[in-house]
């Protein structure tokens, strides 16, 4: 009797991925996320500088590209995990080249560069997924569907950590910019879908300090965002609450495994490259968060 082996023809082959990137969350996460598999498998690794390229390469066995145009002729499609003007400028190259991506957020800077990125996604027709981390964790997935059968008069929210204080992630575009750029797409994102489409936010404070965000959703909602890398905390700390005439409804990260989300995210991305099939978020995802971080930072969302 014949039992299928992971080398069995009826599986479909793993996804060659290349990695665009070589600082500490390219290390801890992409690199490991990839070459784990069975789905995906580390192919090639490119990065500014040849010898950190390498570091994250050989645990794996993938190849350092000489190139960004090297990286895409070893690979079938592209993971970035690189500060934001670097990933905006390189996506454009990687969705011309018919290259599937897996994308960090925010997609780029600023709106006018996620627009460019938006477009060539859309004028080449390649697929795109996000790394919004907790949104494949099933504690976040199980949330948004309770969410979605609630009536919501008000929501608070935060996401705080210590992270710009020093250490790995205390990374120069990250001090630059604070938290709006960095926590906000994701805290927007949760917001936008378990309260209601986010149509105007006001916001008050300093994003590389503690940024207040006042959002007003489509049915009339509104609800409080509290930002801040730079406070000291024990844990990263990411909590909403929903009110409305029933009962209150909480997500709270605390005590959530991260690495949960990992294999999730790269199931669904092979998922998504070997049928073709966009994923629910894509770039056009990632271009509405990036609208939403221009209304918070007082900018016209069509600049």
């Amino acid at each position: 009797m014949h039992h299928p082996s992971p080398s069995d023809d009826s599986l479909p082959a793993p996804v060659r991925v290349g990695l665009v990137g070589a600082g500490p969350w390219a290390r801890a996460m992409h690199a490991r996320m990839l070459a784990a598999g069975p789905e995906t498998t580390l192919t090639a690794v490119w990065a500014r500088r040849p010898e950190a390229a390498q570091e994250t390469a050989a645990p794996y066995g993938a190849k350092v590209a000489g190139s960004f145009d090297e990286l895409l002729d070893q690979c079938e499609a592209v993971a970035f995990a690189v500060p934001p003007a670097v990933q905006a400028e390189l996506a454009v190259r990687a969705a011309k080249a018919g290259r599937p991506m897996l994308l960090e957020k925010p997609l780029g800077p600023d709106l006018a560069s996620a627009r460019r990125v938006a477009d060539a996604v859309a004028e080449h027709k390649v697929v795109t997924q996000l790394v919004l981390t907790k949104r494949y964790h099933p504690r976040t997935q199980d949330f948004l569907a309770r969410a979605a059968g609630l009536a919501v008069s008000g929501a608070r929210s935060c996401y705080l950590h210590g992270a710009f204080l020093g250490g790995d992630f205390a990374t120069t575009w990250r001090l630059e910019q604070g938290a709006l750029l960095d926590l906000g797409p994701h805290l927007l994102d949760l917001l936008d879908v378990a309260v209601g489409p986010i149509t105007s936010i006001r916001s008050t404070g300093d994003p590389r300090r503690w940024i207040e965000l006042t959002c007003e959703h489509a049915d009339g909602a509104v609800s409080q965002a509290s930002l801040s890398g730079s406070v000291k905390l024990e844990r990263a700390r990411t909590r909403i609450e929903l009110f409305g005439p029933g009962d209150e409804l909480v997500y709270d990260t605390a005590g959530m495994d991260h690495d949960e989300c990992w294999p999730v995210l790269r199931r669904e991305f092979a998922a998504a490259v070997r049928s073709g099939t966009d994923h629910p978020l894509n770039a056009a995802r990632g271009l509405r968060l990036q609208e939403l971080l221009a209304m918070a930072e007082g900018a016209s969302p069509r600049q």
